[in-house]
Parts: C-alpha cells; sequence; structure tokens
C-alpha cells in the first residue's frame, strides 16, 4: 500500500536570520509542530531536509548556529534526514530513491521558504510523478524586490507562490484541512 509522507523542508534556525528581512505565517512553526506530532502519532514517514549551504557566510553553511534544526522540527534518530546543497531535495540527495523504497506515493510539503525550496522541491516531485500538497500556513515567504525596482510583500510573494504551484504541480491546503483528514 502507498504512503504519504511528511517532508519537512530546511526548518533551521536559519531562517530567523536578520538578512532574509520580514516573512509571513509567523506561526508557520507552530503548523509545522503540528503537523509533526500528526505524522509520529500516525506512524507515517517523516522526511527532514537540511539545507547544508555551500555558499561562504550563509546561515546554513554547516557548522555555523543557524545550520542546526529548530527545535519544532528537531528530527528523532528514526527519522530521515537528506542534506542538500541546492533549492531542490531530490538533486544529490537520494530523496528519490528513498521515497520509491518506501511506497511512498504522496508528498505532503511544509517549511520555508515558499518561494525558494518548497517551490522547487514541489515542482520537481510532481514532474516525478508523486502527488504533491503544500501546506499553505505552514510555509513562509519573504518579501523580495524585482528587477523594476517593485517591492513584493511576503505576503505577495507567498500567494503568487501558492498560486503557481496550485495551477500544475501541487494541491494547497491548510494545516487544519491536514488534521481533519484532508484528502490527498
Amino acid at each position: 500500500m502507498a504512503e504519504t509522507a511528511l517532508l519537512i523542508i530546511d526548518v533551521q534556525e536559519a531562517i530567523d536570520d536578520p538578512k532574509w528581512g520580514a516573512r509571513n505565517n509567523p506561526d508557520a512553526e507552530g503548523n509545522i509542530s503540528k503537523l509533526l506530532s500528526y505524522w509520529r502519532n500516525g506512524g507515517s514517514p517523516v522526511i527532514h531536509i537540511r539545507h547544508d549551504s555551500q555558499e561562504p557566510g550563509s546561515p546554513y553553511r554547516p557548522g555555523q548556529p543557524g545550520h542546526a534544526f529548530k527545535d519544532v522540527a528537531e528530527p528523532f534518530a528514526h527519522e530521515t534526514v537528506f542534506g542538500k546543497k541546492t533549492n531542490n531535495a531530490f538533486v544529490g540527495t537520494g530523496l528519490h530513491d528513498h521515497l520509491f523504497d518506501h511506497d511512498v506515493d504522496t508528498l505532503v510539503i511544509c517549511g520555508v521558504l515558499t518561494q525558494h525550496s518548497v517551490d522547487t522541491t514541489a515542482r520537481m516531485a510532481a514532474s516525478l510523478g508523486y502527488r504533491v500538497v503544500v501546506v499553505s500556513d505552514a510555509t513562509a515567504a519573504t518579501g523580495v524586490t524585482d528587477a523594476r525596482g517593485q517591492v513584493w510583500t511576503s505576503e505577495d510573494v507567498h500567494a503568487l507562490t501558492l498560486t503557481h504551484l496550485a495551477a500544475d504541480y501541487a494541491t494547497i491546503a491548510s494545516t487544519e484541512d491536514i488534521l481533519a483528514g484532508f484528502e490527498v
């Protein structure tokens, strides 16, 4: 029987670094914690993705305080952890083989940042044939300034990224939807 795995992306101390600016969904970590408890209580697969940046000065670089998982997403010893060096959890990690070996066909994705690793990983997962659910209130974005100098708030970036994902790659659901037995 196929499995649904919870995929938690980059929930590390580095996300609180001021370099990222203001982000939306201040309750994202609380919702991630609720999802993690739900998955653990149900005995379903939990996979943690850790960003192992190779960029000098990155708060996500191994050896930096920001590289550590946040307490709310600290993996248990038996849970799978993949370190990634890119913005895509499938590139160079063995994630796809692991999911295949464990009969996972559906991924429920949460974490940061919506417009970076969450988006890239969700798109790749869909392209590889997985059913994908992105949890809207258990992900968070930061604001950006585009090439024209237009400032886009974290709320706008988040909403637009989820809209693009919903168009072709993923179902978008809330934490409440998932905890209420949302059919994925």
